[in-house]
């Protein structure tokens, strides 16, 4: 072990099984938006960074967001691994540049963007309620 929890091997096999779609969350995104009424598009191509969820008819998308990957600024969950450091670093920080890039651009095409942390999740009747108020 490298001081960390798990070995090197342990820890690639781990990271091999992350997903980056139909994760938990979002899907229960999805199951609240469907009970709502609403339909969507998954992962729509003709936007930029292909939103996690896109609601052509009302012009809003929807991103569901990991923490960590994301760096939910003040959320526990999004702490960086104190290993690798300049690894850890470049790839976070550049997911957080390219996520503020693609929302920039997807509102410059006149779309209204809402992302949903996963730590936001666990509260379901608050996340309906946000996606309430953000879809009217």
């Amino acid at each position: 072990m490298t001081g960390d929890r798990f070995s090197p091997e342990q820890r690639s096999w781990i990271m091999s099984r992350v997903k980056g779609r139909d994760t938990h969350t979002e899907l229960m995104v999805r199951r609240i938006l469907h009970a709502m009424g609403y339909r969507f598009r998954l992962h729509y191509s003709k936007l930029p960074g292909k939103p996690d969820i896109a609601l052509p008819r009302h012009r809003k998308v929807i991103f569901v967001h990991g923490c960590f990957w994301h760096s939910h600024p003040g959320c526990r969950r999004a702490a960086r691994p104190s290993t690798r450091l300049e690894f850890w670093n470049k790839k976070l920080n550049g997911n957080v540049k390219r996520d503020k890039e693609v929302i920039q651009a997807i509102e410059a095409k006149g779309w209204r963007v809402l992302v949903i942390w996963q730590c936001q999740t666990r509260d379901v009747e608050g996340l309906r309620s946000r996606l309430r108020d953000f879809l009217r």
